[in-house]
């Protein structure tokens, strides 16, 4: 790998993770690539003063963190999510949440959600970290997988419109609806009416509009 002196610099990161050995990996990898690595912790309340003191451009989570390993890393990304909108989160997780997942999701930009197994792959995480500052948003091929496994006997989006794709493929950057109509140059009731052609012709449920948005989304990525 190449020396972090001949990057540019990609960013400030905090990383959060009560496995220490993890952590100093991951804290290594990302400097050797050019982020500069400006604090880490082992619990959520240590990863709350990090991205209040250091305002970072990404923070890497945990899902399951002390004192009672269930969802406090969770918790402390929808804290970020709401206290400072401009930083990036990627949430790791061993095993495939769904229902945490899609939560944090449903925010739609610069937040990412992978399963640990995937950072060996050095460059996917690479890629996925500067997905995630860039403002897009990653999910990881196995919680696709999981959501979707009942429903795919047929493509998902065969019925789509050529400019319904163009919506979802927008959605799926974490675009808004009045970013859409200013990117495709239609107005944002017109998208209105797109997203939830959409979400029909992809049979998803009366639930909340951002969990069938992330959803129509997640469809999109894995047809890709």
């Amino acid at each position: 790998m190449d020396d972090a002196s001949q990057h540019p610099a990609r960013g400030r990161v905090v990383l959060a993770d009560d496995d220490v050995l993890l952590r100093e990996g991951l804290a290594s990898l990302c400097e050797r690539v050019g982020y500069d690595v400006v604090g880490q912790a082992g619990d959520a309340v240590g990863l709350l003063e990090l991205v209040a003191g250091h305002r970072p451009d990404l923070a890497i989570v945990d899902i399951r963190m002390p004192p009672d390993h269930s969802t406090e890393g969770l918790k402390a990304a929808r804290t970020i999510r709401e206290r400072h909108p401009d930083t990036g989160i990627l949430v790791l997780s061993a095993f495939v949440e769904v229902e945490e997942a899609l939560e944090l999701l449903a925010s739609g930009r610069k937040v990412g959600y992978l399963l640990k197994s995937r950072v060996t792959a050095v460059d996917e995480f690479i890629e996925a970290l500067e997905r995630v500052r860039r403002g897009g948003s990653v999910v990881d091929p196995s919680l696709v997988q999981e959501l979707f496994s009942a429903q795919r006997r047929d493509d998902p989006l065969a019925q789509l419109s050529a400019r319904e794709r163009e919506v979802l493929a927008l959605m799926a950057e974490g675009r808004s609806n009045a970013g859409i109509g200013r990117r495709l140059w239609v107005t944002e009731g017109t998208v209105e009416k797109h997203v939830r052609s959409i979400l029909g012709k992809l049979h998803l449920t009366e639930d909340t509009d951002d969990h069938r948005r992330v959803l129509a989304v997640l469809t999109f990525l894995e047809s890709r």
